[in-house]
């Protein structure tokens, strides 16, 4: 094979088992259908192993499918059977034909795209005549000493080994190597290819977002526009600009750019807006490179999302939060460390990003919709694990290992496990034929591998982290743990309050810090979830009062804090704050009650409120 020296590692791979004489057949599996870079050319496949890699070494090179038949990139003088393979559409005359070209001659390549419909997996007693007879002749030819004496070579390309008949997988003279998804270099110079104005720091940065897609994705989406596509772009935004934010200005100013495409700006502002102020193209309007910048980050958030859609059906749900921490009230501290993790994560400094985060506290205390607000803060895809346990013997396994495969692929994502107790189930693992135990074994190594670090964060959610595996919970898998809990002050319960107004849009000019007596105080130990219930039972007073635009006033709030009764079982929802402050890597993160809490006095606490609790839940 051709010694070129600039040959992806794979290429490399099967070109040292070759000369090895490993092997005279080889499977070729994986990212089959992307395309290959090879001294700054992409190219596919097929064309990179007839141009390339056998280009120098191979005087025959012979291509074949099911569809188009056989074609030759190269064949030399006399080389028998070319005209039969040519003519010939019966595949029982094109294999005979080939073992005569491989028998008879030297210096040959065969090479067979989408082998999977040639030689089929499954039971030969079901598959047709000339399905077995291909499998047997495969098969039989990778053992046969003429084809390697005569520096020959067949290679199938297959993009998954499981559709491939398992006879020729299990041959060991038939050698198998993948073709792997791009890496970081691979992705960099594939971005540096499509658009040769990208600077070094855009082609890192494009590298590291694109992770999970092929280069043939990354091209596709980085290829710049056409000069008539950037002049049509730049006219839509400044006609947005002109008509501004009605509800069919978009739309509008669509048909508008293409109407205008021969006009400058003054002819087009006196067309669609004589009257609007010219806006100032420095300050209102993106300038093209960040139009493209913006719509590149989308495509490829798009692409990553079908991915992930299309390999994890029904085993992960997508997170698309609305809103960010500016609707987060209270929890200041909380908000500044992940603030920093957020901050650390878009600027790739690794080293200050944590392997995951717990937050534990009791149930109502805002983990979800802090982990939300996370996910928009820090921008990364954000996927949450649904219940990907199955009661077939396997398959949960299986799917663990199906999302832990995409994800790794996909990098730069945040992984939300909400109940992580019940998720990763018993820790025992007793009664499930040791399936939790399997499932907990995987993730515990899975988030422990540090090239992980900065890349995908998990983030574990649980009010009960007693019933979490120990192991799960140690520094170098959940590094951070934050406790989330009841609001302890008139002032923490205002703080949540004003936020709860802002998220749910209602229209009230009271001042919370003049009600504090008849309201903030008497919700204080209540959790976030009850004093929106407050807020809301407050809003429907007024409604009932005053009309359905009514604002808020001071009574409706101070009744609505006396009239609300919440559901609760206090000594268990004791247990799980002092859980959620036993588990806490950070004093600075609790209030002052529980901070000045010795660990003696703690554990104490914790064992009579356990004794009592038992298994409630």
């Amino acid at each position: 094979m051709s010694d070129t020296r600039t040959l992806p590692a794979w290429a490399e791979d099967l070109r040292r088992r070759y000369l090895r004489g490993e092997a005279s057949m080889f499977v070729l599996h994986g990212n089959v259908y992307d395309v290959v870079l090879c001294n700054k050319k992409m190219m596919a496949l097929t064309e990179f192993l007839t141009d390339v890699l056998l280009k120098d070494s191979k005087d025959t090179i012979a291509v074949y499918n099911v569809a188009t038949g056989t074609r030759f990139a190269k064949h030399a003088q006399g080389a028998a059977g070319v005209e039969d393979l040519l003519l010939a559409t019966d595949k029982s005359r094109i294999f005979a034909a080939f073992e005569r070209l491989l028998i008879g001659a030297t210096r040959t390549a065969v090479i067979m795209e989408y082998a999977e419909a040639i030689a089929p997996a499954g039971d030969p007693n079901f598959q047709g005549e000339s399905d077995r007879a291909a499998i047997v002749t495969l098969h039989r030819w990778s053992a046969l000493p003429e084809i390697e004496r005569g520096d020959n070579v067949v290679l199938l390309i297959s993009e998954n080994l499981t559709e491939l008949a398992p006879k020729l997988i299990s041959n060991p003279k038939v050698a198998v190597v993948e073709v792997p998804m791009p890496d970081h270099a691979t992705r960099r110079d594939a971005a540096m290819l499509a658009d040769t104005r990208l600077t070094e720091k855009d082609g890192e940065r494009y590298a590291s977002i694109t992770a999970g897609l092929k280069a043939i994705q990354i091209a596709s989406i980085l290829t710049p526009q056409s000069s008539a596509e950037e002049a049509f772009a730049d006219r839509e935004a400044f006609i947005t600009s002109l008509l501004g934010s009605g509800p069919d200005a978009a739309a509008r100013a669509h048909k508008l750019a293409a109407l205008t495409s021969n006009m400058n700006r003054d002819e087009i502002k006196e067309l669609v807006a004589p009257a609007a102020p010219v806006p100032a193209a420095d300050a209102s309007l993106p300038s093209p490179i960040e139009r493209a910048r913006k719509e590149t980050d989308r495509l490829i958030a798009k692409r990553k999302r079908e991915i992930i859609e299309r390999e994890c059906f029904g085993l992960v749900e997508f997170v698309e939060p609305s809103h960010g921490f500016e609707v987060v009230g209270g929890m200041d501290e909380v908000k500044k460390d992940l603030m920093v993790i957020a901050e650390s994560i878009r600027e790739g400094r690794t080293s200050r990003v944590p392997m995951g985060i717990l937050f534990t506290g009791p149930m109502g205390t805002g983990k979800t919709f802090v982990a939300e607000a996370f996910a928009k803060e820090c921008g990364l895809t954000t996927i949450k694990l649904k219940n990907f346990r199955s009661k077939w013997v396997g398959a949960t396994e299986g799917n663990l290992e199906k999302i832990l495969n995409v994800i790794r692929a996909i990098g730069q994502v945040v992984v939300i496990i909400d109940e992580g107790d019940r998720a990763f189930g018993n820790t025992d693992g007793e009664g499930d034929g040791g399936t939790s135990s399997r499932v907990i074994a995987r993730i515990k190594e899975f988030m422990s591998d540090t090239s992980n670090r900065g890349r995908i964060l998990f983030l574990v959610m649980t009010n009960r982290p007693d019933k979490l595996d120990v192991d799960l919970k140690r520094a170098g898998r959940l590094d951070r743990k934050i406790p989330f809990l009841y609001v302890q002050t008139p002032e923490e319960v205002e703080l949540v309050a004003r936020a709860l107004l802002r998220k749910n849009k209602i229209k009230t000019d009271v001042d919370l810090a003049t009600i504090r007596e008849g309201f903030s105080t008497k919700l204080v130990g209540y959790s976030n979830a009850d004093i929106e219930a407050v807020i809301l039972l407050a809003n429907e007073d007024a409604a009932r009062e005053s009309g359905g635009d009514a604002a808020v006033s001071a009574s409706h709030f101070q009744r609505a804090a006396l009239d609300y009764f919440p559901s609760r079982d206090v000594e268990l929802l004791e247990y799980m704050e002092l859980l959620a402050v036993f588990e806490s890597s950070s004093r600075r993160l609790l209030p002052a009650k529980y901070a000045s809490l010795t660990p003696e006095e703690l554990d104490t606490r914790l064992r009579h409120l356990r004794a009592i609790v038992g298994t409630r839940r």
